[in-house]
């Protein structure tokens, strides 16, 4: 149980938003490759915001996104097709909230608790998937990592989501279902919830995530006020 809890800071890509459920109905029509271009787009993606950060070569999380897609097309031999490359990339601007997030995004603003999206994606890519999930009203505060030009896991990003919403470390859940990024919020001073959605093993990083859940049903029952 986590007490004293003033703000829930979610991450957007995999916690609310589904990413891999846009990317199979974008990806249709792709036979077998769809599969592994999936997933290598997005490892290159998290790959090149880390590495920009260590670089201080910072550049909008859009720009990272479609540099990695263009890579993972080249890699699998796909052609470099403009109308390809803009209908894959069509997925960040409209992806579903897993069935479960507005139910518990309403019930915590009904708790007192403030609600607050923290993440990578570019103030554009943020405001379009959190129209399309239609979330935005439980929502006290939609943080892009563009406020302080650089991306997780640096602790700048994650000092944002205080001085804005007001709260200290302590009194603030972060939920992740990133592992790497459960980590770096314990270890910057959050208490934080991992949501294991895929039962994957422990990181061994810097940090301990104080619960671990599989989905965010689970979540209530974790946080108190008091």
């Amino acid at each position: 149980m986590l007490t004293k809890i003033r703000a829930c800071v979610f991450d957007a890509y995999g916690t609310l938003f589904d990413v891999s459920a846009a990317a199979a109905r974008t990806f249709e029509g792709l036979g077998a490759v769809a599969g592994p271009l999936a997933a290598l787009w997005r490892e290159r993606q998290l790959q090149y915001s880390w590495l920009r950060a260590l670089q201080g070569r910072y550049v909008p999380f859009w720009q990272v996104t479609g540099e990695a897609l263009d890579y993972a097309l080249e890699v699998l031999g796909l052609p470099q097709d403009a109308a390809l490359h803009a209908r894959l990339m069509r997925h960040y601007r409209a992806l579903d909230a897993f069935p479960e997030v507005p139910q518990i995004l309403e019930s915590l603003r009904a708790r007192g608790f403030q609600t607050a999206i923290l993440s990578n994606g570019s103030p554009d890519m943020l405001d379009g998937a959190v129209a399309a999930a239609g979330i935005g009203k439980w929502l006290d505060a939609v943080i892009s990592v563009d406020d302080v030009a650089t991306f997780k896991p640096d602790r700048r990003v994650y000092q944002l989501a205080l001085d804005r919403l007001g709260v200290a470390a302590d009194a603030t859940a972060f939920i992740s279902s990133n592992a790497w990024d459960a980590h770096a919020a314990s270890a910057f001073g959050m208490r934080v919830v991992w949501c294991n959605r895929g039962n994957l093993p422990r990181e061994r990083l810097p940090g301990e995530p104080d619960e671990q859940i599989n989905s965010l049903r689970e979540l209530p029952t974790l946080l108190s006020a008091d």
